[in-house]
């Protein structure tokens, strides 16, 4: 689980699949309204008001986005209280949760050879598109409007050359260098045949 706090009041929590089979749970569990669910949202609260020094009071706005066959991003938005609320370590959180699939991906990359690898790997599962970006001497591929019948196969050859971002693609597109806007698969194919 990894946490990065969004703004004063927005955390962003990463749980891949691997930390929710640790706590015997799955990504379906969320739908329910299980016991384990609600263990597993208070120690993450525990740990983001310990990590970022916040106290949570009142409600919670929790948005949920599946990543493909990695896990989930959880977005944490904690409503601003006048006094008289109860901490929620009293046990009183009121939680609205919005659970949205995801048909795009940003992988992060140690060097140009593994994206050009990949990029040949993709072109012969036939796998175009995508967009390329450097950002703090990495590199960052975002493919979007994937097939949903080749998305687990998209997904594992991203994983043999790199790793799931952390980051959203708006901060890498605005803090990060465009290399390639949109093709990028082709174009790295196309020069690096």
């Amino acid at each position: 689980m990894r946490l990065e706090r969004l703004t004063y009041n927005k955390i962003k929590i990463f749980l891949t699949l691997d930390d929710l089979t640790d706590r015997g749970l799955t990504k379906d569990d969320i739908w329910k309204d299980s016991l384990k669910w609600h263990q597993l949202f208070h120690d993450m609260l525990l740990e983001a008001s310990e990590e970022f020094g916040v106290e949570i009071f009142g409600s919670v706005a929790v948005e949920i986005f599946a990543i493909q066959a990695q896990g989930m991003v959880m977005i944490v938005t904690m409503e601003e209280q006048e006094g008289g609320d109860q901490p929620f370590d009293d046990g009183f959180i009121e939680m609205q949760v919005t659970v949205e699939g995801c048909d795009e991906i940003l992988y992060e990359f140690t060097s140009v050879e593994e994206v050009i690898q990949l990029a040949k790997r993709l072109d012969e599962s036939n796998v175009n598109g995508g967009s390329l970006y450097s950002m703090n001497g990495r590199y960052f591929l975002h493919m979007e409007n994937m097939d949903p019948s080749e998305g687990n196969k998209t997904v594992s050859l991203l994983a043999e050359y790199g790793n799931p971002s952390l980051l959203t693609i708006h901060r890498v597109a605005e803090y990060g260098k465009t290399i390639i806007k949109d093709k990028a698969i082709e174009t790295l194919v196309h020069y690096f045949h």
